[in-house]
């Protein structure tokens, strides 16, 4: 039994990290195990296809900073302003630390991937296993600029999404190019927080 579970273990551990460099097209089975050095009967008999591999390693992360996150936006006093929805979520993200030493960054890139790329299935995922938490977290968006029209609403929520897209996607760089140019040395919260600021203010301005 431990030498299933560790396979399994070794399986999601490999394809996180490569669908979060490569992306989640660019990775193929065989990569993955190869990486895991594993059989790909291994990946057939754990998860059945990669369609539902990918859906694991997101998983890993999303059942646990779903509710995390649920409970942090409930805890928010009722005139919260969009800096503080956006803040709640915070510490829900570096509690992925703890189950990887680099989760919060892993799993936002693997956010930004299933963003970026045609993964249809994913947005089924998404709306039928946390659409409820989903709608939690707009609501309390909503209840802060509650003048915002639902259509414009959908198009600011996903231009900021994609300013978290390409953030993440680059983090590595612009921390670099941060350290070389002005001095300023950064790690995976101080960027998240950087970031809430610019987000809540083109969520609210026209």
């Amino acid at each position: 039994m431990a030498s299933v579970k560790g396979t399994k273990t070794k399986i999601l551990n490999a394809a996180e990290k490569l669908f979060a460099e490569r992306g989640f097209s660019e990775t193929s089975l065989r990569l993955i195990t190869s990486k895991a050095e594993v059989n790909l009967a291994s990946v057939n008999y754990h998860f059945g296809s990669k369609k539902e591999l990918i859906r694991a390693v997101l998983a890993r992360y999303l059942d646990v900073f779903m509710p995390a996150a649920v409970a942090s936006l409930e805890q928010l006093p009722d005139e919260s302003s969009l800096e503080d929805v956006f803040s709640s979520l915070v510490n829900p993200l570096l509690e992925l630390k703890r189950i990887h030493p680099y989760g919060t960054s892993n799993f936002l890139q693997l956010i930004s991937r299933g963003y970026i790329e045609s993964q249809g299935h994913l947005r089924w995922f998404f709306t039928t296993h946390y659409g409820d938490s989903l709608s939690i977290f707009i609501d309390a968006v909503k209840s802060c600029v509650p003048d915002i029209p639902d259509s414009d609403m959908f198009w600011k929520l996903h231009f900021t999404l994609g300013t978290v897209v390409f953030t993440m996607a680059s983090s590595d760089a612009l921390m670099e190019i941060a350290a070389a140019d002005f001095e300023e040395h950064n790690d995976i919260e101080t960027v998240i927080r950087k970031l809430i600021p610019y987000m809540a203010s083109g969520v609210t301005n026209s």
